[in-house]
């Protein structure tokens, strides 16, 4: 398993993206990007399902979850969080974050329109910025 774990943090460049970490949990910067400081809060080893974690990463989680929305509110503002767990295509336990705006978002001379706004976030719209150095400058804007 420690192969699909290691897929899963090269995929989504977690090492290089990472925003914050704790002993439990990992978040990064999403570098496909659907809307402004699009995210994935990962678990920090392999597990495969909800029901694999334990009751400290589930507490962990909440204090995570407290400290990203506190950082989206002091940063891009959005008016809601979606947090998606799908893992229809990557095993690992992990959460995208999607920051949702009613209206077009602007940052360092990239534009990005919410297109499943009010609905539900299309994570599929939106560019692949995987090696766009914007990816860091968002980054290091949501480290605070």
């Amino acid at each position: 398993m420690s192969a699909t774990f290691g897929e899963f943090q090269d995929k989504f460049q977690v090492d290089r993206l990472a925003i914050w970490r704790s002993d439990h949990w990992t978040w990064s910067v999403r570098p496909a990007h659907c809307t402004l400081g699009a995210s994935v809060l990962s678990l920090n080893r392999w597990c495969d399902s909800l029901g694999g974690m334990t009751a400290d990463e589930g507490a962990a989680f909440a204090k995570a979850c407290n400290l990203v929305e506190g950082r989206y509110a002091a940063t891009f503002e959005p008016a809601k969080i979606n947090y998606l767990k799908l893992m229809m295509v990557d095993a690992h336990l992990h959460f995208h974050v999607i920051p949702r705006y009613a209206s077009a978002q602007e940052f360092h001379g990239h534009h990005w329109s919410d297109t499943g706004w009010p609905g539900p976030p299309d994570i599929t719209d939106g560019a692949d910025f995987a090696n766009d150095p914007v990816l860091e400058d968002i980054r290091d804007r949501l480290q605070g």
